[in-house]
């Protein structure tokens, strides 16, 4: 072999290593400039771009991005509905009345700048504020009411009011509040039974006046019946009476006219006779037996001279 060959040879070999070396270099610096020039916004959240610290822009929908690589920085800020859990608290009633409440907040992001300049997009600073705002506005909502209405209240209308008293305060700093419920509303202990003894009395209360008024509306409705039950038995009585007047007055014209000569007179004598002799032979003995100084008996002794004359 020729030894001048071999010497040629060993720079090409150097210069193909430099090369490669060279090009892997500018690969990974492509690789790092594009990864940290790619921004990816995922759902339910915001990304924030930033150079030197001041907003740049914010995106809120998902998919790539692009931004400065080395100049500009993100961050990412939740876009979705969050919860916040209150401390449980003592709160006093209108009528001094003494509560525990505890509440749960569902809150969420809505402006992005202001949450930034405000809160510095921080969760733990936006909380802090949620929960110094909505304790104040739970204490200011149950103390102008009584406690009777707090507890009639837990259908919804206590935490409109609660949320009401809140106000515009959160758009200040870029968040909302979708709602402030509260999981628990109750006495303290020591004040239950004494609670819970009232309102037994008031309901026994209100239980006598509805008996009492029902019992009113029955004997007024009792009185009022026997009224129209007076009323219409004198009516049906005058009509009676007229009624038994007139057959009265029937019942004289019939006599009068069976009176009217001596001889009908004689012959209705005869027929009560005869009616009277039917009636005392009626079943099984058919036997009359008369004195003779009986009407009866006279009677036929004088038909039957009558008779046979």
């Amino acid at each position: 072999m020729n030894p001048n060959e071999e010497y040629v040879n060993v720079p090409r070999k150097g210069k193909g290593l430099r090369g490669l070396i060279i090009g892997l270099v500018v690969f990974v610096l492509v690789v790092v400039v594009f990864a940290n020039s790619l921004v990816i916004t995922h759902q339910n959240e915001y990304t924030v771009v930033k150079q030197f610290g001041a907003v740049v822009r914010v995106m809120d929908q998902p998919g790539p991005s692009f931004k400065i690589p080395f100049v500009q920085t993100t961050q990412t800020i939740p876009n979705t509905l969050m919860l916040y859990d209150l401390a449980v608290s003592d709160v006093i009633t209108s009528d001094k009345k003494s509560m525990i409440a505890d509440c749960f907040v569902t809150w969420r992001v809505t402006d992005p700048y202001r949450f930034i300049e405000s809160l510095s997009a921080s969760i733990t600073n936006a909380e802090y504020r949620i929960d110094a705002v909505v304790y104040n506005s739970l204490k200011t909502t149950i103390s102008s009411m009584t406690q009777e209405a707090v507890i009639s209240g837990r259908d919804g209308r206590l935490a409109e009011a609660i949320l009401a008293n809140c106000d515009n305060t959160f758009d200040q700093y870029g968040i909302d509040i979708t709602a402030v419920e509260t999981k628990t509303l109750d006495m303290p202990t020591e004040n239950k039974e004494a609670v819970y003894e009232r309102m037994i009395s008031e309901r026994e209360k209100i239980a006598a006046e509805y008996t009492a008024n029902g019992a009113y509306e029955a004997q007024k409705t009792r009185n009022n019946a026997d009224k129209e039950v007076d009323i219409l038995l004198s009516e049906s009585e005058a009509e009676a009476t007229v009624i038994r007047a007139e057959g009265d007055a029937q019942y004289m014209n019939i006599l009068a006219d069976a009176y009217d000569t001596p001889e009908k007179a004689a012959f209705y004598s005869f027929m009560i006779s005869l009616d009277a002799a039917r009636e005392s032979l009626a079943g099984g003995n058919k036997t009359l037996i008369l004195d003779e100084d009986s009407p009866l008996a006279s009677l036929f002794y004088g038909q039957q001279t009558v008779v046979g004359e």
